[in-house]
C-alpha cells in the first residue's frame, strides 16, 4: 500500500526494490534553505544490513501490511523459539534474532505473544507490556540510606539484574515492564 514518506514511523515495514526493510528510526529534517526531507534509518529483514535513505515530503513509499496473530510460547531449542497458534494449534519456529534482544530474556513457557508475519514469514515478536518475575537473589539493605529514595540490586529468575526497593527480598514476585 502506497503511503506518504512523511507518515513512516519506527516499526513500519517497507518494500523497496523487492526487499523488505524494517524502519528503525525516522525524522523530519528541515534545512535552513530548501524543502524538508524525511531521513529514514532501516534494516534489511533478510540480511540484517542497515541503510539510511532520504525522501522528499511529497514522495510515496510502499508500506507492507503485516498479519498479527496471537501465539503461545512453548520452548527454546537453542537456536529457534517454538510458538503455537492459539486457534489452529499449529507450531512455528522463530529464530532468536527475530524474537529480539529484550524478548529472549522475558519469554516464559505458556506466555501469549503477538507475532507479526508477512507471507507466512515471522518478522517480529511483540511481548506483553508487563511480565511477572521472581527474585532469586537480593542484596542486603544498606543502613542509613533513608534520606533519599534508595534501591538495591536484585537478580531475577531469568538472569536479569534490576534495582528494587529495600523491602523486597528473595522469593518475592514482581511486575517488570518488558520495554
Amino acid at each position: 500500500m502506497k503511503v506518504s514518506a512523511i507518515t513512516v514511523r519506527k516499526g513500519h515495514v517497507l518494500e523497496i526494490d523487492g526487499k523488505l526493510w524494517a524502519v528503525q528510526h525516522s525524522e523530519i529534517m528541515q534545512p535552513g534553505k530548501g524543502a524538508s526531507v524525511i531521513h529514514i534509518e532501516m534494516r534489511d529483514i533478510k540480511t540484517g544490513t542497515k541503510d539510511n535513505v532520504r525522501y522528499r515530503t511529497q514522495e510515496t513509499v510502499e508500506k507492507v501490511r503485516l498479519e498479527q496473530e496471537e501465539y503461545q510460547y512453548l520452548f527454546n531449542d537453542g537456536e529457534n523459539y517454538t510458538f503455537m497458534h492459539q486457534t489452529s494449534f499449529e507450531q512455528i519456529n522463530v529464530p532468536a534474532d527475530v524474537v529480539g534482544s529484550p524478548g529472549t530474556e522475558f519469554l516464559q513457557e505458556g506466555m501469549v505473544v503477538t507475532i507479526e508475519t508477512y507471507e507466512e514469514t515471522p518478522l517480529g515478536v511483540e511481548l506483553p507490556q508487563t511480565v511477572i518475575c521472581e527474585i532469586v537473589e537480593a542484596d542486603p539493605v544498606v543502613k542509613g540510606q533513608t534520606a533519599s529514595s534508595s534501591y538495591k540490586p536484585a537478580k531475577l529468575d531469568n538472569g536479569l539484574r534490576v534495582m528494587v526497593p529495600p523491602h523486597v527480598e528473595s522469593g518475592t514476585r514482581i511486575v517488570v515492564r518488558t520495554e
